[in-house]
């Protein structure tokens, strides 16, 4: 599907809601996303090559907040192995809506079972790869580790997390320094200094982030033998942990 520019917070609003991903949000997605997360298009072509070394025989794939499936296909894409297949969860059914649509227009073939629902009700099961690409900074802080723990047990052997997130720093200026640097980014990608403030504003009671320093500790403490910080810009990175 062709994307829509994003203008969603262009005009001065006089009341700003929190952040939601509703229909306005499904509409300019992948433009928001390219313009606001730094790396983005590496981390999903990444995750396709996780895909082609880390995925399993007779198998499943987990892409948990899915959006528009842009990991889904990257995974789709690179999938070698026999009798595999993904379940792409999202909440927002018109973020599903248009993922299906995705799927429906792409040329791959394995198969793909998206649902509609919260992923901390997904049960995980026979995984070698599973993917949560900035979905855990939008959940509550004190669900974050029950969900790590269920995508834990339900891999495989030697199957492997990615994990995606916005993070913050304990040091104050290493934190504010990465904000600055996150916000010229932005302004390069044409937001102005409104959309800047007015998007953070409706992400300061939903997108809630650790440190890099609280990501690992909980992967090993759950029982990851490997975790690995493979990407990081600004205040984003991407680890890949293993069971």
């Amino acid at each position: 599907m062709t994307s829509k520019p994003d203008t969603i917070y262009s005009a001065k609003k006089s009341h700003l809601i929190d952040f939601v991903f509703d229909e306005a949000v499904a509409n300019v997605f992948p433009d928001m996303i390219r313009r606001s997360v730094p790396g983005y298009e590496n981390i999903i072509t990444m995750i396709g090559l996780f895909a082609e070394q880390y995925v399993q025989d007779n198998s499943h794939c987990y892409d948990l907040g899915c959006s528009l499936g842009a990991a889904t296909l990257a995974m789709r894409h690179h999938i070698s192995k026999r009798d595999v297949s993904i379940i792409s969860v999202d909440n927002s059914e018109s973020m599903i809506k248009r993922c299906q649509q995705n799927i429906d227009n792409d040329n791959a073939t394995t198969p793909v079972n998206l649902v509609c629902d919260d992923i901390q009700n997904i049960n995980i099961t026979n995984a070698s790869l599973s993917v949560l690409n900035f979905t855990l900074q939008f959940l509550q802080p004190e669900s974050r580790l029950e969900l790590l723990t269920k995508i834990f047990k339900g891999l495989n052997k030697d199957g492997v997390l990615v994990l995606s997130e916005k993070i913050t720093f304990d040091d104050t200026q290493q934190r504010e320094q990465n904000i600055q640097l996150h916000e010229a980014f932005k302004k390069a990608n044409g937001y102005t200094n409104l959309e800047i403030s007015q998007k953070r504003s409706a992400l300061e009671n939903t997108l809630i982030p650790d440190t890099i320093e609280a990501h690992v500790k909980r992967l090993k403490d759950i029982g990851f033998s490997q975790v690995t910080v493979w990407f990081q810009c600004f205040n984003f990175i991407s680890i890949l942990a293993k069971k």
